[in-house]
């Protein structure tokens, strides 16, 4: 009782491994070569017996066939799955082609968004009419973007040239400052300045001859003539001689004192005359 613990077995020194003529049981028979392997489902299906949806992911025990269809060389496979509500079969293959599975028997394959992306955009399961279509609109596209690329970089290159002429001209001015400036120090000081207030007085003389020059076109008419100045002639104004005013006086005047019946404010009835 206690060998069947035994994680070893005793093989005698005379064992010949090649006396055994048993087979494997995954290769005893003569039909396509099946194995039991252990899978997820690559995509998510609706089982076509019960209507019951298998998500991806989902494990399974799948038997795998090895089919005699090949792609390029490549072998395709197909698996054999249950449900898992009503127990029936489910086969689906791969493909090499697109990188992908393919439901065959049992089960549907469900929606999915991204398979319509691709066809939209041309990617999937492509005729070669619709290859031939879809690279030259790419041709058509990379030529566009060729010319556009000449465009910005021709406009690069006048933005260059400009920026050169504009630090030519900044370089020219700089180096002429620098030479007045190397003269004037040659030169001495008295001769520099000299030469600045011949500048100063060669500025104002153009100044006042601009002022002039504007001046006679304001007061020059269309047909080139000069305008006059009409002066009126002033009337002259009689002078009359001051009015001679008294000294003024500083003496002390009385007024006249009010009757007393006025002061209190009575009035006095007239008197009827007797005429």
């Amino acid at each position: 009782m206690s060998e069947r613990k035994v994680l070893t077995k005793y093989y005698p020194p005379d064992f010949d491994p090649s006396a055994i003529t048993r087979t494997p049981k995954h290769l005893r028979s003569t039909g396509p070569r099946v194995i039991t392997v252990r899978l997820m489902a690559p995509f998510s299906m609706k089982c076509t017996s019960c209507g019951e949806y298998i998500y991806r992911g989902r494990k399974f025990n799948a038997r795998k066939e090895t089919t005699e269809e090949k792609y390029f060389n490549i072998p395709i496979y197909r698996f054999y799955i249950r449900c898992t509500r009503c127990s029936g079969e489910i086969t689906f293959v791969t493909d090499p082609k697109n990188m992908d599975y393919r439901a065959e028997k049992g089960a549907k394959r469900n929606f999915e968004p991204w398979r319509d992306r691709e066809k939209a955009e041309g990617t999937a399961d492509e005729t070669e009419q619709e290859v031939l279509d879809r690279l030259e609109r790419e041709e058509g596209e990379e030529k566009e973007q060729l010319e556009r690329d000449k465009m910005a970089e021709l406009e690069e290159k006048m933005m260059d040239s400009k920026r050169e002429m504009a630090i030519a001209d900044a370089l020219d001015e700089i180096r002429t400052r620098n030479a007045r400036i190397e003269r004037n120090e040659a030169l001495g000081e008295e001769a520099a300045l000299a030469n600045v207030q011949e500048e100063v007085d060669e500025a104002a003389l153009r100044a006042q001859r601009e002022d002039e020059e504007a001046a006679r076109k304001a007061f020059m008419t269309e047909s080139g003539e000069k305008v006059k100045r009409l002066v009126e002639e002033e009337t002259e104004t009689t002078q009359q001689a001051p009015v001679s005013m008294p000294p003024p006086s500083f003496a002390r005047v009385k007024k006249a004192k009010k009757p007393m019946a006025n002061a209190l404010g009575i009035k006095k009835k007239a008197k009827p005359s007797l005429v």
